[in-house]
């Protein structure tokens, strides 16, 4: 074992061990219908309701179609990595997990670390979002938020009349996380039905936006389609739907979910490539669809905004579909928070166990059952975060940090192939090495699509990270004390 902990990694045959199917009596029983809608379940969520404005409005233009379509390419290379990973590794998808069993506990700290980008930072994202549809809301009710107090310091805000005001805080954000917070540090948990019926919402906002928003769409908005380079890389022409291609990424970020199915799947050497790559087909069309039809209602120059979709419906006049719209979006968005800051806590409490992260991330009240001290510490800076971070500053992150995540996916499967080549493999991504290796340089081309000032505030995440592990989780790592 190395002293600097590189190449301390947990036995890959113990996790196997420990995780196998008939060990938890899990029942094979997911074909592929089953998984490709559990797919479409987890993929459409925030990005579409959040970010497609902000990505036409600032890099693509209507070409924004294009930008998706690249996202989605991405997601399937890397998808069939997380799903060789999946069936291999029982350890409920956790790509943290998957590093510490292949690269080591370095590279587990890196991508544990990388996750709070995906996970706070992405709740903070969608409530900014989240805060846009409900003061759009209010405002068909006829109750007018501020708007001032509904944006981050620094947002020019239009306001209905013509006239712009700066933002000071987002409350309408902060307030949602946390009163979600308090919520799941009293142990509140969805139900599977209860999401069931949160995917059957957000599915049935997105196709009724498709139908009747296409009856209204002016083809005008859509020439130029691929808008004029300003001369700066990232702002319109090619350059333009490649960065907006890794804005967008945050509209698959769930996609990895349907990896966590593989020991489930009746036949995972068939049923998982179908299952991964039909529900990205079916959500890209989706997500194509919705672009389409947003940038042909509104011309793209005026979609820098949080709530792209209410925007959308505004325009075409009919207040009761607005308004259903607009709560269905709110649903949805809700539901996405609470996962993003339930799913946090959980990665802090398991780095915790290990002993990368203190004690107090890992402890549970004695009544609440919950991680309540950690969980509470996010909400906290999640809402600071959302009321004061403009949604364009946490997207790009989010972006990053996940692409980040999904190459050390890709590249623990070529390690694995090479370090335990003999051990069975219920599901093998087809091509490899070529397919994770695309999938790699995919995701490292989406990275280079955003700014630089994205990749220095990844790098100094990334340096209070190594920080953090160096003086405080290296000696205190359970694996090294075994």
């Amino acid at each position: 074992m190395s002293d600097l902990g590189v190449t301390a990694r947990k036995p890959l045959a113990a996790i196997i061990a420990s995780g196998d199917a008939a060990e938890h009596g899990l029942a094979r029983a997911l074909g592929p219908l089953s998984i490709t809608a559990m797919g479409v379940g987890a993929i459409v969520g925030a990005g579409i309701f959040v970010l497609t404005g902000t990505a036409a409005a600032h890099y693509a233009g209507p070409s924004i179609m294009l930008s998706f379509v690249f996202a989605g390419i991405a997601c399937a290379f890397v998808g069939l990595c997380y799903a060789e990973l999946a069936a291999l590794l029982p350890v409920a998808g956790s790509s943290y997990s998957y590093a510490y069993a292949t690269l080591g506990e370095l590279a587990a700290w890196i991508i544990g670390w990388d996750l709070v980008l995906e996970y706070a930072m992405g709740a903070a994202t969608v409530a900014v979002g989240w805060s846009g549809y409900v003061v759009s809301l209010l405002h068909n009710l006829g109750l007018d938020v501020p708007a001032a107090y509904a944006a981050a310091p620094g947002t020019i805000v239009k306001l209905p009349d013509g006239r712009t005001v700066s933002g000071i805080v987002n409350i309408p954000a902060a307030l949602i996380v946390g009163i979600l917070t308090f919520m799941l540090v009293l142990g509140t948990r969805e139900s599977a039905r209860f999401n069931n019926v949160m995917v059957a919402v957000k599915l049935a906002v997105v196709v009724a936006f498709i139908l009747l928003g296409a009856g209204h769409v002016h083809s005008a908005n859509w020439h130029p389609f691929i808008p004029d380079n300003t001369g700066t890389f990232g702002e319109f022409g090619w350059s333009g739907i490649l960065r907006g291609g890794s804005v967008v990424f945050f509209a698959f970020i769930g996609f990895d979910a349907v990896s966590t199915c593989a020991q489930e799947a009746r036949r995972p050497q068939r049923d998982m490539p179908i299952g991964i790559l039909g529900s990205l087909v079916i959500c890209t069309i989706l997500y194509i669809a919705v672009s389409a039809v947003l940038t042909g209602l509104v011309p793209y120059t005026e979609l820098a905004v949080p709530d792209p979709i209410a925007k959308g419906v505004d325009v075409i006049g009919q207040p009761w579909f607005s308004v259903l719209i607009k709560l269905g979006a709110l649903v949805g968005l809700t539901t996405v928070i609470l996962v993003l800051l339930y799913g946090q806590s959980r990665i802090f409490f398991t780095m915790a166990a290990d002993g990368l992260m203190p004690t107090m991330f890992s402890q549970v009240h004695p009544t609440l059952k919950t991680p309540y001290r950690s969980q509470l510490l996010i909400g906290a800076i999640v809402a600071l975060v959302a009321a004061l971070t403009p949604i364009e500053i946490l997207g790009e992150m989010v972006s990053i940090g996940t692409l980040f995540a999904f190459v050390l996916v890709c590249g623990a499967v070529i390690y694995l192939r090479r370090s335990d080549a003999d051990v069975a493999r219920p599901f093998r991504a087809p091509g490899a090495p070529w397919v994770p290796i695309v999938g790699i340089l995919l995701c490292l081309a989406l990275m280079l699509g955003l700014p630089l000032v994205t990749w220095l505030r990844l790098g100094a995440w990334l340096v209070i990270g190594l920080v953090i592990y160096f003086s405080y989780g290296r000696r205190h790592s359970r694996l090294r004390r075994a």
